[in-house]
């Protein structure tokens, strides 16, 4: 800087974001912290000043300060930016925009202290965003997507049990029903009903529980069709795409099988770039119909 030159706020603003980097690279969190909120003093509507001091306060495990500064980010951000380059110095970061980071740590924060529900809308956002915004690189959908079903499985832990519950006692208030108005035609008849009426009454019970295992079936857990998995991972697609061959694989299973292995298709050998990998819709859509319905299939261990 020449001799009396006069920094602008802005200019001050980025300078302290960059002393804010620096302290974050040595784990000098409390100080990152502090740099970071001198150039929101100065700049108060730049969102990835917010996210990157979220980022620290993550560290930190103040998950209040997280959501807060996600908050704020998100309300001054309302489309995705490019990535800030704080990012570049968190492990596995580098690949979320500030929109989506602040998404993605707001969903973490909400979760911390159990609110699944606004949890799930956060990290659905933030999936949302990041599926396909690298179509040929790496992303985070893999780790976006672990912390989602985790909170999806909680959510459907606790609606399964209510529903059960729920349906067991329909169920057995339906089955004493039956056998009382079975009793009382037998009472009313004098003992006299026939085995035509004992055999009624024990089909209408049978049919009864047909009819609610019937009602119950989607809770209980088995095997998700093969359709709906990576023919590699053997996982439930997140984010599915198609070869030119016509076979679907789960996006950063498939890019990384071409950097490591060869750019080949693995089940028919068939020459394979990363450009020509196509977002299978169809699949996708077939695989949030199948979650909503069988919330059992989000279990990841």
């Amino acid at each position: 800087m020449g001799q009396g030159e006069v920094l602008t706020p802005e200019k001050q603003a980025e300078r302290l974001k960059e002393d804010g980097n620096s302290y974050y690279k040595k784990e000098r969190f409390a100080a990152a912290i502090d740099a970071y909120t001198e150039a929101i003093a100065l700049c108060p509507n730049v969102p990835v000043y917010w996210t990157n001091r979220a980022v620290c306060h993550r560290r930190r495990n103040n998950w209040k300060k997280v959501e807060e500064d996600c908050r704020t980010a998100i309300k001054l951000d309302p489309n995705a930016v490019k990535c800030d380059d704080l990012c570049s110095l968190v492990a596995r970061s580098t690949l979320l925009s500030t929109h989506e980071q602040a998404h993605y740590m707001l969903g973490l924060a909400l979760l911390q202290r159990e609110e699944y529900a606004e949890g799930v809308r956060a990290l659905e956002r933030a999936m949302e965003l990041e599926t396909g915004a690298n179509p040929t690189g790496k992303n985070m959908v893999e780790e976006i997507w672990q912390e989602l079903a985790k909170s999806k499985y909680i959510l459907w832990e606790k609606t399964s049990t209510q529903r059960s519950w729920e349906l067991q006692s329909l169920k057995e208030a339906c089955e004493n029903a039956l056998r009382e108005k079975y009793f009382l035609d037998d009472h009313q008849s004098e003992g006299f009903l026939d085995e035509t009426a004992a055999a009624c009454n024990a089909q209408q019970l049978d049919d009864l529980d047909k009819v609610f295992k019937k009602a119950g079936e989607d809770d209980v857990p088995s095997e998700v069709p093969d359709y709906l998995c990576c023919k590699i991972s053997l996982d439930i697609f997140r984010d599915p795409v198609i070869t030119p061959s016509g076979v679907t694989y789960e996006r950063g299973v498939i890019l990384d099988h071409l950097q490591k292995v060869g750019r080949f298709d693995p089940i028919t050998r068939a020459p394979l770039e990363p450009s020509q990998l196509i977002p299978n819709l169809a699949i996708k859509e077939a695989v949030q119909s199948y979650l909503q319905k069988h919330g059992w299939a989000y279990r990841t261990d």
